[in-house]
């Protein structure tokens, strides 16, 4: 399909033969050459471009040599996620896997904590489980650096274009986006979505209606009612739990920043910065759980925002941190768990340390609260 006919060109992924040019945009970069650098080869090389690059270059040149595909890519991901869930977490576990069909494309919308990790580890699961990665859904505001635009695509990421600010701008982004969804479904490709823009820096988490409305555009536009054409996107809930909570305390201190000035302007690179530090340190245990597809009838955005977070809520799973923060007192916690939890806490600073510790409370809470009232209600 030549660019012209392909009306997706400007925020679908690469194709297969497009794997190649991208990535000899990237070999070709010295942005992206001098951060492999840095992060792979000792300081006193890295601190050296003329000698760090050209090696840089050459082990790159041996490793992709023989990537061709977008499934090549996806298994040089796969080595990569390997090596970075043994070096920073305890582990990684699944639930409701098993469940699905290996042969239906879903629309997974998951809980959102990480920027990079949420969607990986998703795929990760899927990957583990001989099932189809999925395509990501992501926000231009990531795409400010070149090399970062390129990697995405090439790891099956699709822009949302947040960027876009006059209404009519908007409507047609979204509607494009919309299309997109559900051609990448109908045609055999799972997609991954957040369930709200940007990450619960307060552990609340909630979907947000007006990314159902975006979906149901496309179902507008074919005729159909909202509940309908839900049923055909296949949605899948998941709740993405993480034992040390990503970023914490990069989190609190824009929440403390917005409660003492009323708003926090993100400084450029920030959203970097915040991808690095959810690679490179430290998670525990992380649990995926995978929900069932929603058949149920949900007539409006509201309903089936409503129904998304009651699967979510309910499958979040609790780590020690979580049960300690929420004031639980029960033989589930044990020592060992306390001790490492309040050593976490008592390395953040003191202002931020009830943002943090509400972090980790609000999932307890609410999971206790599903069971005493309604949906409506969370």
């Amino acid at each position: 399909m030549s660019e012209l006919e392909d009306k997706y060109a400007d925020i679908r992924p690469y194709n297969d033969n497009e794997v190649n040019a991208s990535l000899a945009r990237l070999m070709s970069d010295d942005a992206f050459i001098d951060v492999i650098a840095k992060y792979n080869l000792p300081r006193f090389l890295s601190a050296v471009p003329f000698i760090a690059r050209p090696l840089v270059r050459s082990q790159l040149r041996k490793k992709w040599g023989k990537v061709t595909s977008v499934e090549d890519v996806q298994n040089e991901v796969a080595k990569y996620l390997d090596k970075l869930i043994k070096r920073t977490t305890s582990k990684v576990t699944f639930s409701g896997l098993d469940k699905l069909d290996p042969n239906q494309a879903y629309l997974f919308v998951s809980n959102h904590r990480d920027i990079v990790l949420d969607p990986a580890l998703v795929n990760w699961g899927l990957y583990q489980h001989k099932m189809k990665t999925v395509r990501i859904a992501i926000g231009d505001n990531l795409l400010q650096i070149p090399y970062i635009t390129e990697l995405m695509r090439l790891n099956k990421s699709f822009i949302v274009k947040r960027s876009a600010k006059a209404p009519k701008e908007m409507l047609k982004a979204l509607t494009q986006l919309s299309s997109y969804i559900y051609d990448s479904l109908m045609g055999g490709h799972s997609i991954w979505i957040a369930q709200k823009e940007g990450r619960a820096k307060d552990g609340f988490d909630q979907t947000d209606p007006a990314l159902l409305k975006m979906l149901q555009l496309n179902g507008r536009k074919q005729k159909k009612e909202f509940g309908e054409y839900i049923k055909e996107l296949k949605v899948v809930p998941v709740s993405i739990s993480y034992q040390y909570e990503p970023c914490a305390v990069a989190k609190a201190k824009e929440l403390y920043h917005k409660q003492q000035h009323g708003e926090y302007v993100k400084s450029v690179g920030e959203d970097i910065l915040s991808i690095v530090e959810g690679f490179s340190t430290a998670k525990g245990h992380v649990h995926l759980a995978f929900g069932q597809p929603i058949e149920s009838q949900c007539d409006s955005a509201e309903e089936l925002a409503n129904t998304i977070d009651q699967q979510i809520i309910d499958s979040f799973y609790l780590h020690p941190g979580n049960y300690i923060a929420g004031g639980c007192k029960e033989s589930v916690i044990n020592s060992p768990d306390t001790a490492t939890f309040e050593q976490r806490i008592a390395q953040v600073p003191e202002e931020l340390k009830p943002l943090v510790l509400a972090m980790y409370a609000k999932p307890f809470h609410r999971k206790a609260q599903i069971n005493v009232k309604s949906p409506e209600s969370l």
